[in-house]
């Protein structure tokens, strides 16, 4: 049996996830602990944990911040209202929001503005689904599912335009968007694709994998609403079987059962390091040889927020 494993590329950590850890490493190292964080800064275990050790808080609600604290906004931004109760509580705050999230919120504001009912693809609850809603409330109606599609109601349907959820699997996202243009045929498309580029790139390198692939094995938190996608597309490409991993140590033995080809890849806030220690574990297992299958190469890096490129003293 010959067994190898294949390795996507492009891979883990976005340019907006890299953005936002490093938002908190210089936060901590500039003004010391602790370094409050509103939500996780991305949907990673290893990540939040690693940053928590280091001095970071993380709390669910800018209220449990204390009067004065610094405190970071996660990768997937947050509501105006959120911003508005940070500076009642006096709050210093550096927006870690992800560029390409920020894109999104700026597009529902000027639809708002124009007046059109903004159709939000996306999970319900999901923390950047929220942020973009609380954008333009009066405005936003979420399509999660196929119901969601068939019941929603517009005022106008010749001012109607759709948004998504950055982290979407782009088929899924297309499938509601048929489903609604069936029914709303003027719907306006956003002006750029919401989808950001590194969840689709992920997407792609594993659709090239997964046909040769009797298993597929996603690094990635299971609230990583990417990393699930990752799972899905691998399934629907035609890997025999996929799952969710945070640890190499979580792989189930009989998984490996009678398996050649391994597809390994990670969601968009996985570091790499979670990546080589699955390599390791499966290469102490007889899966020693590695090929990388590369279908883009990544060059974007967004700059920190502003607001660590000059001291926060207001």
């Amino acid at each position: 049996m010959s067994k190898r494993v294949l390795l996507a590329k492009p891979r883990g950590y976005c340019a907006g996830v890299d953005r936002a850890v490093e938002t908190v490493e210089r936060a901590l190292e500039q003004y010391g602990a602790p370094v409050y964080v509103r939500k996780e800064i991305v949907h990673n275990k290893y990540v939040v944990e690693t940053l928590s050790d280091r001095g970071a808080i993380f709390v669910d609600e800018t209220d449990e911040v204390p009067e004065g604290a610094l405190v970071v906004f996660s990768a997937h931004g947050v509501s105006p209202m959120v911003h508005e109760e940070a500076a009642a509580r006096s709050l210093r705050t550096i927006d870690a929001t992800c560029p390409l999230v920020t894109k999104v919120h700026n597009e529902a504001k000027r639809f708002a503005r124009d007046d059109y009912d903004i159709l939000l693809i996306g999970h319900e609850g999901h923390e950047e689904v929220e942020g973009t809603a609380g954008e333009a409330p009066q405005h936003v109606q979420l399509v999660d599912t196929a119901e969601d599609a068939a019941t929603v109601e517009v005022r106008d349907p010749s001012k109607v335009v759709w948004l998504s959820q950055t982290t979407l699997s782009v088929d899924e996202t297309m499938v509601r968007v048929r489903q609604l243009r069936e029914r709303f045929p003027e719907m306006q498309d956003p002006p750029s694709d919401d989808i950001c580029y590194a969840t689709s790139n992920r997407q792609t390198a594993v659709k090239t994998m997964a046909p040769s692939c009797d298993l597929v094995l996603v690094v990635g938190s299971k609230n990583s609403s990417n990393s699930v996608r990752l799972v899905e597309v691998a399934l629907q490409a035609g890997a025999r079987a996929s799952y969710l991993i945070d640890y190499a140590k979580e792989v189930d033995p009989a998984w490996l059962e009678g398996v050649e080809t391994i597809g390994v890849t990670s969601g968009a806030s996985v570091p790499d390091i979670l990546v080589m220690e699955l390599l390791k574990f499966l290469e102490s297992r007889g899966w020693e040889e590695v090929e990388e299958i590369t279908t883009a190469n990544e060059k974007i890096a967004f700059a920190l927020p502003r607001e660590l490129r000059k001291d926060l003293v207001r």
